[in-house]
């Protein structure tokens, strides 16, 4: 076993190494500093390596043929979910099922499991800190059975409440459901307590895995829960890909999930169709063979380091980090205490999230913003969304460092540089005026150089925008489809000109609708319908440097206006 060298670490990752950069400096912002491994990690070359070598060497489909190309996909196949068991300690590759990934693997157990053990009356337990993958399915299977959906509360450090949860356990439980630790709080939960509870009234236990096998050994033996589940992309392996780990005698006793391929062992329009043997029976169509080998080869590329040495470099990262955001006196933690894994979620006062999150983008930072899929935690904890930082074992000190300068600079008070556009979109004695503000923005931003200077031009474009007044930030002037909260509301004159009034609850998006409505506002309709809003768009240089979903919004807004001009 190798010793971990966090250096020599992230030197065998690829896109890190060729988009990272050695000298951190705000003024000469780098590529990347990865900061989201939460959603998913980067894979290392070994991995990347693995697709294309079963695509060049044997790619075949699995078990049933009888040549020797497929003998050998098979081989690696079935090696791989042996490698699985060995790594979760399970007892038989019977109870290893592969999915597409943790959420596929939760929709198996709820529609397959649900249907056969719940009924009118019956209760589950969801922990309210769950991912939406572990609460949606168990809703849809709850409301065709009539089974109740009882939640299960938080101790102020962010862990499930034990006495919360003896409150709502009882003998009409028939399943717990529980991460073993948040995507958001990333605590690590008693699992072990919840789980011998459970199994005192009877009720089965699915454990959400997917943030925990990255960061240290999962034993389900020990656990003796009756169900675990992960996905490889967030432990350096493939997207589509998932492990559904169950009890062999629970997977006997559930129908099938999904029909057709692998999963059958005999069809007939004359008799009974029958199943084939676990694991095969949940495993239906052809398999991702070259995820899977490729996930197999990430386990063989961790198995080389000390699970402790790297545990203790995550944990040296964790405290690091949240002692660098606790010394910055508008951060505010969203529960107590340092996280358990390399996961620190937060807010700052008197900034939007998504604002932080755009901002620091511009410094080559990339961090997530919003709700995490995760709207019940958010509601319970008062919240709209947060910010969250998520660190791997190839991060290092130097990036903590220089995302803390960037933050720093962010939140320093903004410029009133005299110099910046100028645009009254509510004025009255301007409205004559939309086509040379979308002329002075254009030529503003051509001259700014950087994506960085150009989303701070925007950001003070934003502090232009007259706030609506709350009454009318509302539901009816939503605009949907916008990933921050804005509004829109129009007006129309005798000549059929339109003048709009919007607003947002982010500064970025703020900045963007003064874009916006300096092109399209006070305009008839068979202007604003006939004006090329891509090509306006491709001379601000815009839309492509805009996350998907913030360009989604951009064009969200621009589609609302249409529809009322229609």
């Amino acid at each position: 076993m190798k010793s971990f060298e966090p250096e020599q670490f992230r030197r065998l990752f690829p896109l890190i190494v060729s988009n990272g950069a050695s000298n951190l400096s705000v003024d000469k912002a780098p590529s990347l500093v990865y900061f989201d491994n939460a959603a998913t990690t980067q894979k290392p070359a070994c991995v990347i390596d693995c697709y294309r070598h079963y695509y060049q060497n044997f790619n075949a489909n699995v078990h049933r043929a009888s040549h020797n190309l497929s003998a050998k996909a098979t081989t690696a196949f079935e090696q791989a979910r042996e490698q699985v068991k060995h790594f979760i300690n399970a007892r038989s590759i019977k109870e290893i099922i592969w999915s597409k990934g943790t959420t596929e693997s939760i929709n198996l157990i709820a529609s397959s499991l649900g249907q056969r053990v719940l009924s009118s009356g019956d209760e589950l337990i969801i922990t309210v800190s769950e991912h939406h993958a572990n609460i949606v399915p168990w809703q849809l299977i709850a409301a065709k059975t009539g089974a109740v959906i009882k939640v299960l509360t938080l101790d102020k450090n962010g862990r499930v409440d034990l006495s919360d949860f003896d409150a709502l356990l009882s003998h009409r439980t028939k399943i717990v459901c529980c991460a073993h630790l948040s995507n958001v709080i990333a605590k690590i939960n008693p699992i072990d307590v919840l789980i011998a509870k459970a199994k005192a009234v009877g009720a089965i236990t699915v454990i959400d895995g997917a943030q925990a096998v990255a960061h240290f050994p999962v034993d389900v033996q020990k656990l003796n829960c009756d169900f675990y589940l992960f996905s490889a992309h967030k432990m350096y392996g493939p997207t589509g890909v998932g492990v559904l780990y169950g009890k062999q005698l629970l997977l006997e006793s559930m129908p099938p999930y999904q029909a057709g391929g692998e999963m059958i062992e005999k069809v007939s329009f004359n008799e009974a169709t029958t199943f084939n043997a676990l694991p095969f029976k949940f495993e239906a169509g052809t398999p991702n063979i070259a995820g899977v080998l490729a996930f197999s080869e990430a386990l063989t590329f961790l198995s080389q380091y000390s699970t402790a040495q790297m545990r203790d470099y995550e944990l040296q990262l964790t405290h690091y980090c949240y002692q660098a955001l606790a010394n910055i006196s508008s951060v505010q933690f969203i529960v107590e205490q340092v996280a358990d894994i390399p996961v620190i979620s937060f807010t700052i006062k008197g900034h939007h999230n998504h604002d932080i999150a755009t901002s620091l983008n511009s410094y080559g930072i990339a961090i997530r913003s919003g709700h995490h899929c995760a709207m019940p935690l958010m509601e319970y904890l008062q919240i709209s969304g947060c910010l969250r930082v998520s660190m791997a074992a190839y991060n290092t000190i130097a990036e903590v460092d220089y995302f803390i300068r960037c933050l720093i600079k962010i939140l320093e008070p903004e410029s009133t540089d005299s110099d910046q556009i100028s645009v009254k979109t509510n004025s009255a004695e301007k409205r004559h005026s939309n086509s040379e503000a979308s002329t002075e923005i254009i030529a503003k931003l051509s001259q700014v150089k950087g994506w960085d200077a150009r989303h701070r031009e925007i950001m003070l474009l934003g502090k232009q925008l007259p706030r609506l007044d709350k009454t009318k930030r509302n539901d009816h002037t939503l605009i949907s489809g916008c990933e921050s909260l804005a509004w829109l509301m129009a007006s129309k004159n005798s000549q059929g000109v339109y003048h709009f009034h919007a607003d947002s609850d982010a500064k970025v998006i703020r900045g963007l609708l003064v874009i916006v409505l300096a092109a399209l506002n006070d305009k008839t309709a068979v202007q604003i319908q006939s004006f090329d809003i891509d090509a306006y768009f491709s001379r601000l240089g815009l839309l492509q440097h805009l996350s998907p979903s913030r360009g989604n919004g951009v064009l969200a807004i621009v589609e609302k206006i249409k529809e009322i001009t229609e």
